[in-house]
């Protein structure tokens, strides 16, 4: 049986096998804002009390079957109706039968026979604190979830600190690092520029007293000092326009033993006259996808190096295999080597390493660093090996080309 209001707002369960109590209790609160739930004894109790979650309940203590006590017990042990206040109604007045109602969890006592105003009276205050509770547990779930979302946000927070000081500091090493090159960049143009600016002033000073073989021997040592500045400056805006992104990247389908041996047909002047065997053994199929003028840059990189630094009688050999969807390109020569504190300096601008070929050739120390930067901006990667006095192997990948 359930008896409700228009306007009903909160709900009453009322648990009693006596029909007279019964109307008794929904007359008292017939004008109420409350949807009223009627149960005749206790089992039947707890079964309405799990499907209607009421805001309250009166519950008799004499009941056939389990008396209220003991279904107030049973409520108290389900998450579901636990939280439930729980009003006894009872002809008891002893001590004793209260103690025992709260302990098995009941909030209050209404004393048979019923009185309007006191069931009205603690209906209503029984029912405001259940109000107050749910309010208070709804702000408490809505603050938890805010610290929940609070505490995720620091979290992300405090992440992304942690990557703003990651970034910072690997800005900071490399604003160091650019310092440092370009004081290593300073010292190698003023240099060249004294060298080169005092040999003119000492031919100028003295151009009456030297015979024309003299003249010769200083104007070759000029050109070659002209060329090594050349090379600097260009190699130098090279790097300067690809740190600004200036240099623009233009993929496209290459034949890598072409590019090699365009190379190498440039390059053969120099093997033949240090006599030095250059190999490409590439083959003719190998096709890649890149930028050809940085793949082009790279390979003549590599290979004016091999043959700087091998000596007269050695041999230089380019070759090629497929490595995982990449083409990897070797350049390997039979020099000098490198030792393995420098290698460590090779692609470091904070270290630009740089030494004397074989036969007194001169280089700027930008090259390797150019190619990594060309190699990487291709989606390759470029590895060294080498030991000294046994040679030297460049490896670098590029982006093998698909059917599609």
């Amino acid at each position: 049986m359930m008896h409700t209001h228009p306007s009903a707002k909160s709900t009453v369960l009322i648990v009693d096998d006596h029909p007279n109590n019964l109307d008794v209790l929904i007359t008292y609160l017939d004008k109420s804002d409350l949807i009223i739930f009627v149960a005749r004894d206790g089992e039947e109790a707890l079964e309405l009390a799990a499907q209607s979650a009421p805001d309250l309940i009166l519950l008799d203590v004499m009941m056939p079957g389990i008396d209220g006590f003991e279904t107030c017990r049973r409520l108290k042990q389900h998450d579901a109706t636990r939280d439930i206040p729980v009003i006894f109604m009872t002809a008891l007045s002893m001590t004793g039968d209260k103690i025992k109602g709260f302990e098995a969890g009941g909030v209050d006592y209404i004393t048979k026979p019923l009185q309007h105003e006191e069931v009205l009276a603690r209906v209503n205050t029984h029912l405001m604190i259940r109000k107050l509770q749910q309010d208070l547990q709804e702000q408490n779930q809505t603050l938890e979830a805010y610290a929940t979302l609070l505490k995720e946000r620091n979290m992300e927070l405090n992440a992304q600190n942690a990557q703003l000081d990651e970034k910072n500091a690997q800005l900071k090493e490399l604003n160091a690092s650019k310092d440092t090159f370009f004081s290593i960049i300073a010292h190698d143009l003023r240099n060249a520029f004294s060298g080169f600016l005092g040999m003119i002033q000492l031919i100028v000073e003295n151009i009456g007293n030297y015979d024309q073989e003299e003249l010769k021997k200083f104007i070759g040592i000029l050109q070659n000092t002209s060329k090594k500045l050349y090379t600097l400056l260009e190699n130098l805006l090279t790097w300067a326009r690809i740190q600004q992104g200036a240099i623009h990247y233009a993929p496209r389908a290459l034949n890598i033993q072409m590019v090699v041996q365009r190379n190498a047909t440039i390059l053969s002047p120099t093997a033949e006259q240090k006599q030095i065997t250059l190999v490409n053994a590439i083959q003719e199929e190998m096709l890649v996808y890149g930028d050809e003028e940085m793949i082009d840059t790279v390979v003549r990189n590599l290979l004016s190096n091999a043959l700087k630094f091998t000596r007269s009688g050695g041999t230089v050999t380019v070759s090629s295999r497929l490595v995982e969807g990449h083409v990897e390109v070797t350049v390997s020569d039979t020099g000098i080597g490198i030792s393995e504190e420098n290698i460590a300096k090779l692609f470091r601008i904070d270290a630009k390493y740089k030494r004397v070929g074989t036969a007194q050739e001169q280089g700027t120390g930008l090259g390797l660093i150019l190619c990594k930067e060309f190699v990487e901006r291709n989606n390759g990667n470029i590895q060294v090996e080498s030991e000294v006095g046994q040679g030297t192997t460049f490896r670098f990948t590029l982006p093998k080309l698909s059917v599609e």
